[in-house]
């Protein structure tokens, strides 16, 4: 990165303009979270989000990548949700249609026309997932007799639907608006601010726990710290492992294989034309946190159905089944769901999840890396791997390669998802309970992805504005 030029580029009235733009988007957007939906008492319905997020790992996902959206009980509760789930059914939906295909490939106009449908599609989305996080939420209410003075009216729903629907809108077209900004993707720029947003409320927790003394200080080399010691070695420890964490996370987004290409040497009339070398990277982990949103949303499906028949009928079983074998163990729910202590149920979730991240990394990658695609686009640019013939042998060589390196790639975002269920099951078995500081795995990597893909966006858009005086600079 040439963090010298990204300073300079900002004495560009332009760049700095895009820039003011995106933090005042930023900042909007976190306005936008602290304004409630208009239902009722605001209070008792965050107390029964408080007990959603303890059930459900998808409800805590929605939560983070809301900036505590749902948390507060504000008008962008569903957040992101829909749009990026309205995105990958297009996305699924072009790969399995020839004509949607056909139609992605067409330029720019294909490629609106596509967006278009994606914005569509979001609305249906927003408005089913808000109506049912209303209901679960009334209806948790009721049951935890929280609220048994307010009966909403039609008017109440199609009100709250319609601010939770509109919330969700407003967010797709800021993230649409960082976007056009070309320093970084819009959509995920304001999950990245929304994980960053979480932070202070995290450290100001720990920040409270670590200056208790109520049970004694530090004696360290003979001098008495004022902070718990406990808590201090915790804290300690996280760090360093939280450093760690990020280091391997960054070499496993940047870890990619280099495959050359040359380009057969053409001569028309008195010039020659390639006669070149290029490369094409492929990255190890291609499918990015993908595979992961999609495992936490796919096992988190049946968790919220369990939720929905419980709360309309709270004494139903199936409902409880599919809540207790779905919902991830967590500090949270440890001592409700396992009294006497750590049993085979508390595995299956785990499980699961490494499965569907393994299995989803293969999956998505097949789609956005087409190999044969590609094996045809080096044919018709007089392109050749060495030692492998163009064509369908081109085609079956980066398979290969692809395959290899998904293996890595697969078993690297599984471990990562686990990081919170390996720290607790340490600490299960020291302790004999989770302590709910889990590295969260799925949050690092949204974070570290993000941020790289920004700042090579920024220093891009840099290296463009200062080109001339670059130029200027090695003439002098």
């Amino acid at each position: 990165m040439h963090f010298k030029t990204i300073f300079k580029s900002l004495k560009n009235k332009d760049m700095l303009k895009r820039v003011l733009i995106i933090l005042g988007i930023i900042v909007a957007y976190r306005f936008l979270a602290q304004i409630p939906v208009p239902m009722g008492d605001v209070s008792t319905f965050k107390e029964a989000v408080a007990n959603l997020l303890e059930k459900s790992d998808f409800s805590s996902f929605l939560n983070l990548i809301s900036g505590g959206g749902l948390a507060s009980f504000s008008i962008i509760l569903v957040g992101l949700s829909p749009y990026i789930t309205g995105s990958i059914v297009i996305q699924l939906l072009t790969k399995a249609i020839p004509s949607l295909e056909e139609l992605s490939n067409d330029g720019e106009t294909g490629r609106r026309k596509i967006n278009q449908w994606t914005r569509m599609l979001t609305v249906p989305l927003a408005i089913i997932q808000s109506i049912a996080y209303i209901f679960i939420l009334y209806q948790s209410t009721i049951s935890a007799n929280i609220a048994s003075e307010f009966t909403p009216t039609f008017g109440d729903w199609a009100l709250s639907v319609t601010a939770m629907t509109t919330g969700s809108l407003l967010l797709m077209w800021m993230g649409e608006l960082i976007t056009e900004q070309g320093i970084g993707n819009g959509i995920s720029m304001m999950i990245f601010a929304s994980i960053i947003s979480q932070l202070p409320n995290t450290l100001a927790s720990l920040g409270a726990a670590l200056f208790d003394t109520t049970q004694g200080s530090l004696n360290l080399f003979g001098l008495d710290i004022p902070v718990n010691p406990t808590i201090f070695w915790i804290v300690l420890g996280f760090a360093v492992a939280m450093i760690i964490v990020i280091y391997f996370l960054v070499k496993l987004n940047e870890a990619q294989r280099i495959i050359t290409i040359n380009y057969a040497k053409r001569v028309h009339g008195n010039s020659s034309y390639g006669g070149i070398k290029s490369i094409l990277p492929i990255k190890m982990i291609a499918a990015g946190v993908i595979p992961v949103i999609f495992a936490t949303a796919f096992l988190s499906l049946p968790a919220l159905i369990g939720q929905v028949i419980s709360s309309v009928n709270p004494g139903n079983e199936f409902g409880q089944t599919l809540v207790s074998v779905f919902s991830a163990p967590s500090a949270n729910n440890f001592s409700t769901m396992y009294p006497d202590g750590i049993t085979g149920q508390w595995f299956v979730y785990p499980a699961l999840y490494f499965v569907l991240v393994f299995m989803f990394t293969y999956f998505y990658t097949s789609i956005i890396f087409n190999t044969k695609e590609i094996a045809d686009n080096l044919q018709k640019q007089g392109g050749f791997i060495e030692g492998v013939r163009p064509g369908i042998s081109t085609a079956n060589y980066l398979s290969k390669v692809v395959n290899h390196l998904n293996l890595f790639g697969a078993l690297a975002l599984g471990l990562i998802a686990m990081l919170p269920f390996i720290t607790d099951y340490i600490f299960i078995l020291v302790l004999g309970y989770p302590i709910g500081l889990s590295i969260s795995g799925t949050g690092l990597l949204i974070v570290v992805t993000v941020a790289l893909e920004n700042l090579r966006s920024v220093d891009s858009r840099a290296l463009m504005i200062t080109y001339d005086d670059f130029g200027n600079e090695l003439e002098d």
